[in-house]
């Protein structure tokens, strides 16, 4: 796989992909993260990629032929999905993740300052994505996040599939609690199951536990889980109770 970041500050980028999992997958030649500054495809001697934004206001926009030369540069003239990072995207989930892994090649453009003008978006096109009803000060921020969500899915990047399919949002459910040594800190204990060794019963624990922390904190999400009879009855108790 390789992803493409088109953004003002290749530096930041770098200095977080290269670094631990998702470091060591580009080393093994799973994935290329490729950071690309979009001053470099400017037209004028000072690189500049902003401007003042027409009918007034604050701030700058970012020009719209830098962004454009910079893209066809990547795509090399074919078509490659894209996505520009923006607050007003659809929202970044566990879903959305799975559907970028499938692509071989996609492109993430970081928008800067009060945004970029708006008929690049109209020219190329991008899916708009948000990972969160907040405003940030660039798209590098976000294009990391949705990066490093997409390769840790990758076969080879993590040691075993368990370590991404249990984790919170996999599979539409929040993970279970997680405990390691000692078994008893500050007169907190692990829960028994866990160091019974009966690998059956731990596994029913951690899926009733998973349940009931997502109807606790997340019920939305129980919507769109895969749930089979068993789960289903398993929330029928916690809610009869009011383990809520």
């Amino acid at each position: 796989m390789k992803i493409d970041i088109m953004t003002l500050f290749p530096e930041m980028i770098d200095a977080v992909m290269r670094e631990s999992i998702i470091g060591r997958a580009q080393d093994k030649g799973l994935v290329e993260v490729k950071a690309t500054n979009i001053r470099d495809y400017a037209l004028d001697k000072h690189h500049k990629a902003d401007d003042a934004p027409y009918g007034g206001g604050r701030g700058q926009v970012m020009l719209a032929e830098p962004l454009y030369l910079c893209h066809q540069a990547l795509s090399a003239g074919e078509h490659v999905h894209t996505v520009f990072l923006s607050a007003q995207g659809q929202p970044f989930n566990q879903q959305k993740a799975r559907e970028l892994l499938a692509k071989e090649h996609f492109i993430l453009v970081c928008g800067h300052y009060e945004g970029i003008d708006e008929r690049v978006i109209e020219e190329l096109q991008p899916e708009e994505i948000s990972v969160g009803d907040y405003v940030l000060t660039g798209g590098e921020l976000p294009a990391l996040v949705l990066a490093d969500s997409v390769t840790r899915l990758l076969p080879g990047v993590l040691s075993d599939a368990a370590c991404f399919e249990e984790e919170s949002h996999y599979n539409s459910l929040l993970e279970y609690p997680q405990y390691t040594r000692p078994p008893v800190w500050r007169g907190r204990e692990v829960p028994e199951v866990l160091l019974s060794g009966h690998h059956a019963n731990i596994a029913k624990w951690r899926r009733q536990q998973s349940l009931q922390r997502t109807l606790e904190r997340r019920p939305d999400l129980l919507e769109r889980a895969d749930l089979t009879k068993a789960d289903k009855k398993i929330l029928e108790t916690l809610k009869a109770n009011k383990i809520l």
